[in-house]
């Protein structure tokens, strides 16, 4: 089984790249095979609305000048998928948006190609706003047909500047009790 992870954050080693690790290294740990996936330096854009998706139906954006398609197609095969994202103004950044709306319509179009996968959202912020990019993320998840994994609090850790979330004891546990508890549940799925 293999549980993917996909960071939309610009700093390719920072707050959100420290949890999702921490929940894939127990994952791994687990037995699973892992990916990790940083769409810093990485070029994805917003949904059109062409419906191209819909009339085409082969699994596929009709925008294919970006790393949609490629991100997609690793979502299919994998059995679990955490979505990282840090928080923007209360929300998820412009990437993890484009991944969630794009992905989401190739999904829906082609027969709900994301249904009964695992789902798990990492969140880094500052301070606060960090519970709403929990509920973008999970409603991506909900209206997808996946099965959300929880853990002991909510899945973010608290840090500014790059490393700060190290020093987020609770963020870090909570992270790796989620690693736990979707390993434990894709083993129970499977």
């Amino acid at each position: 089984m293999k549980v993917i992870a996909i960071n939309s954050s610009p700093r390719k080693n920072g707050n959100t790249a420290s949890l999702i690790n921490y929940a894939l290294d127990e994952i791994r740990h687990e037995g699973f095979e892992t990916e990790y996936i940083s769409l810093a330096g990485k070029s994805i854009r917003g949904c059109t609305a062409c419906y191209k998706c819909f009339e085409n139906q082969n699994r596929r954006c009709a925008i294919d000048n970006d790393i949609l398609n490629e991100l997609v197609e690793k979502m299919i095969d994998a059995d679990g998928i955490i979505l990282g994202s840090p928080t923007y103004f209360a929300d998820v950044n412009a990437e993890m948006k484009a991944l969630i709306d794009r992905a989401g319509f190739v999904s829906k179009s082609n027969g709900d190609l994301l249904k009964y996968k695992v789902g798990a959202a990492a969140v880094a912020v500052r301070r606060a706003g960090s519970v709403h990019v929990f509920d973008s993320i999970n409603h991506f998840f909900l209206i997808s047909q996946m099965i959300i994994s929880g853990s002991s609090y909510w899945n973010m850790g608290i840090g500014m500047e790059a490393g700060d979330v190290e020093k987020d004891e609770e963020g870090i546990n909570t992270m790796k009790i989620l690693g736990r508890n979707m390993s434990w549940l894709l083993k129970r799925i499977k």
